[in-house]
Parts: C-alpha cells; sequence; structure tokens
C-alpha cells in the first residue's frame, strides 16, 4: 500500500479534473518514492520534506482538505479500523469527496463488499480512484484484476459516470494506455510479459450499491444476441496457444527472450500495450 510514481502521476492527473476535497484511502498509503522525484515531478522550488505517508503531500500539492485512512489494523496506525470483509457500518456512508485505492483491495478475501464499501464511502458527486494489479503480479494478493471489471461495475446502469480505465507497464513510467469501453461483444484481451497496474477513476451519481448489476460486458451481449456466441468462443480458444507453449518451458524462454529483443528494436504485438492496439489510446504520462 503506496503512492509510487504511476499513482503520483494519476493523481496529478485527476487534480485536473476534480479538487480532491475530503479524502480517505483505503490502507493507509506510505510513499514509496524518493522525495528528490517527488520534488523534480511537482516542480517543488521550495524546500520540501517528506513524511512517511502520504497525508501531508495531498493536503499540501493535491487540493485535499482533510485525509483520513481506513484498515482491518492499526499497524500503520490507520484514522479507521474497519473490516471491509464485512460490510461498512453506516456511520461511514457518504462522507467523503474522494476514495483512494491504491493496492489495498487485492489483499482483502471479500471483494465485492470492499468494492461496495468504497462507493459507500464516497459522497454522491465524489470519485473513486483506483490502482490495482493486473497481469504478472501472481502472488501479490489474492486476485488480479482486469478492465472488464471497471466497465461493468463502474456503468451508467449502476449509478456512475466519467468512468475511465487505464493500463500501466511497471518498467515504463512514461506512458498509460487508455482502455476503450467494450463494445458489440468484443472482449479486450491483453498480454503482457512484464506486470501492468489497472487504473480506475468513476464518479458516483446515484447510490444503487444494493440493486448493482456486474455481468461481464461479452456474456451479457450474448444473452441478447445469439450470433455473438460464435465470437465469444473463438475468443477463447484463442488463448490455450500460449497456455500450450508454457508447456514448453525452454521454447517458451527463447520466445521471452525474442519478446524483450523485439521491444528493444521497437517490434510491438497489436494484442499488447501499445499505439497499434485499437482497444487503447496511448496517453503521455
Amino acid at each position: 500500500m503506496g503512492l509510487d510514481i504511476t499513482a503520483l502521476k494519476f493523481l496529478h492527473k485527476i487534480k485536473k479534473q476534480k479538487l480532491l476535497g475530503n479524502t480517505i484511502t483505503i490502507g493507509r498509503q506510505s510513499l514509496t518514492i524518493h522525495p528528490s522525484c517527488v520534488k523534480k515531478f511537482l516542480e517543488i522550488s521550495s524546500e520540501y520534506i517528506q513524511s512517511n505517508y502520504c497525508e501531508d503531500l495531498l493536503l499540501k500539492y493535491f487540493s485535499a482538505t482533510n485525509v483520513e485512512s481506513l484498515d482491518f489494523s492499526d499497524f500503520e496506525k490507520a484514522t479507521h479500523i474497519v473490516d471491509l470483509n464485512l460490510p461498512l457500518p453506516q456511520k461511514f456512508h457518504g462522507i467523503y469527496d474522494t476514495v483512494i485505492n491504491f493496492g489495498t483491495l487485492e489483499h482483502i478475501f471479500n471483494i465485492s463488499e470492499a468494492l461496495k464499501s468504497c462507493s459507500a464511502l464516497c459522497k454522491k458527486g465524489g470519485q473513486i480512484l483506483h490502482i490495482m494489479p493486473s497481469n504478472n503480479f501472481c502472488g501479490h494478493g489474492f486476485y488480479q484484476f482486469s478492465p472488464e471489471l471497471f466497465f461493468s461495475l463502474y456503468s451508467e446502469k449502476n449509478g456512475y459516470a466519467e468512468t475511465e480505465v487505464f493500463l500501466s507497464d511497471v518498467t515504463d513510467n512514461n506512458y498509460i494506455y487508455k482502455v476503450k469501453s467494450p463494445k458489440n461483444g468484443n472482449r479486450i484481451n491483453l498480454y503482457s510479459f512484464n506486470s501492468l497496474n489497472v487504473l480506475c477513476r468513476t464518479v458516483l451519481v446515484e447510490n444503487k450499491l444494493s440493486a448493482l448489476n456486474v455481468q461481464q460486458s461479452d456474456y451479457r451481449y450474448a444473452w441478447n444476441s445469439s450470433k455473438s456466441k460464435i465470437n465469444i468462443f473463438s475468443q477463447i480458444d484463442s488463448l490455450t496457444l500460449k497456455q500450450r507453449l508454457q508447456s514448453y518451458y525452454f521454447f517458451y524462454r527463447f520466445l521471452i527472450f525474442l519478446n524483450n529483443l523485439f521491444k528493444l528494436i521497437g517490434f510491438k504485438n497489436e494484442n499488447r500495450l501499445s499505439k497499434k492496439n485499437r482497444e487503447l489510446d496511448i496517453i503521455k504520462f
């Protein structure tokens, strides 16, 4: 749980869209970025003293008016001790302008309840921010997350607006990739040899937590159109090639070597994070 350079740049982008205001972080967020990087990126000309945790940074440089934290344990002295495996106590509902989850929810078993709690914490018109592990983070927590989850959960029908989903490669802090919302039953299948984080911002317009309808978009499309079933299952079958290759360990490692070599000379596969992928928009970060 912490703010790294990706989180810092994401917050800087968000600040241009909406002020943080009264803020709560899911888990107390430590600062895992060197003070010199913070000072350079934020163009701080005065003396800068970095705290161990994010509160001072958010208050002074990111328009937060108040910063609290919520965690299962008091080992990092969070403001509130709450088990997010359970329904959020009513006293916390609808209080915060910004809810920040940067690397916490993947460690919580009851993920659907935890996601509901993020929304319950938020005021109507407030924003929810996530940075969570996606590809190649197996073992980091209980879960890795797909952009599909955020598009399906944070939909207009469920009471949300302005939902944006991005992917970032942990080895490249200069760009993020905006994921286009899936349409017409098409899945957004993205592969990577490097670890990816998924970033999301959404605005809570109306509290519909008791009546959320979250279904995978391509299956929802299939249920309403028999023609799309062929498309879905053909995509599933296409994934078996990588699985087969992985069974040949040394050959697979050789392919990884070639992949890294191709990246060095500028080769990009259209299914990966690049401007050639039609489902992504590359953004200078």
